[in-house]
């Protein structure tokens, strides 16, 4: 009887050993998002979630943004070792201020970035919104997006109004024009006010940029390619997963990283995702999520530098590599 107890004691305590040093075997690595937690960092919530990450040997803390965050500059220095960029804008940006980052791939191969209007009130194509003289917009919007819509349709400076992050000036001035992102405004406006806005999408209108990317320092590409190449692969499993498979694990852990988050918005802002294509369409449906291309950076920094935000002859390049991307990672998940 003692020796059978034994046994087992030593097996429970080789497993316990075991476990604990695969534990220890696991690469710790950060992440940090450019915002609050939400259904738009769902991919990396569901690589946490469903074990992903841990199957390519990493464990991975994610980081969460938000506004008193600073994320990105804690990557640059050293403190993260991942970050999730925004548009290219800002890795262009990067590369002329050289801060050694480099963006090795691209979950988002549109920008969820709209512009909304009231419906019935003139103001139902994209062209139709410049003749409103009250388009809403942040500083940042005025900065970026804004100034490829002067380019490439005419809009002017005079048409912009400060906007406050809340839906009320844009409700009640049934001629106004709203930014806001395609996974949540439409449905905080529905809510609001009853009605449905109109919806224009930039990226379908011409803003090439990719979003949602993954962005490191050059130093961990050239020392070690290897975890770099498993971050990215893992992701975009995540990504898929959380597409196409249960997610409910992964929206359990948004929810716990951002208490104010509802099923409700979570639920929206997938389906969105889905619909317009935000994730995966385009090249991401031959390469796999996360694809980028060169044809598609060139075409989108000849448009920002037309904008007047770059000069031609900055090397743009030196913002992104494709090492790590375009190899049909996850394919077989896809649905």
């Amino acid at each position: 009887m003692k020796v059978w107890i034994a046994s087992l004691l030593g097996a429970g305590l080789g497993l316990g050993l075991a476990s604990a040093a695969a534990e220890q075997s696991l690469r710790e690595v950060t992440f940090g998002t450019n915002w609050l937690a939400q259904a738009e960092h769902g991919g990396y919530y569901q690589a946490v979630a469903d074990g992903t990450y841990e199957k390519y040997g990493l464990k991975v803390t994610i980081v969460p943004g938000g506004p008193r965050a600073n994320n990105r500059m804690l990557m640059t220095v050293g403190k993260l070792d991942f970050y999730m960029g925004g548009s290219l804008i800002q890795a262009f940006s990067a590369v002329e201020k050289n801060i050694p980052t480099v963006v090795v791939a691209a979950h988002f191969q549109k920008e969820p970035q709209v512009l909304l209007s009231h419906p019935g009130q003139g103001l139902d194509t994209f062209e139709a919104l410049k003749t409103s003289n009250d388009i809403l917009l942040s500083k940042d919007g005025f900065a970026t997006f804004y100034q490829w819509m002067k380019a490439e349709y005419g809009f002017r400076d005079e048409q912009v109004k400060p906007y406050g992050f809340t839906p009320a000036p844009f409700i009640a001035n049934l001629r106004a024009v709203q930014q806001g992102y395609a996974t949540a405004e439409p449905l905080i406006i529905e809510k609001a006010a009853g009605f449905r806005p109109n919806v224009f999408l930039l990226a379908d209108h011409g803003f090439s940029t990719y979003s949602t990317t993954v962005e490191t320092r050059r130093e961990v590409i050239e020392s070690d390619p290897g975890l770099v190449q498993r971050f990215v692969d893992a992701s975009t499993i995540g990504w898929y997963n959380y597409l196409y498979g249960d997610n409910t694990k992964a929206n359990a852990l948004i929810k716990r990283d951002n208490p104010e988050m509802t099923d409700e918005l979570l639920s929206y802002s997938l389906a969105k995702m889905k619909e317009y294509g935000i994730v995966d369409s385009g090249d991401a449906t031959i390469l796999g999520i996360g694809a980028m291309t060169d044809a598609r950076m060139k075409d989108f920094f000849d448009k920002m530098v037309k904008a007047g935000l770059f000069k031609a002859d900055l090397d743009y390049r030196r913002a992104y590599t494709l090492q790590f991307v375009d190899k049909g990672v996850g394919l077989n998940l896809r649905k």
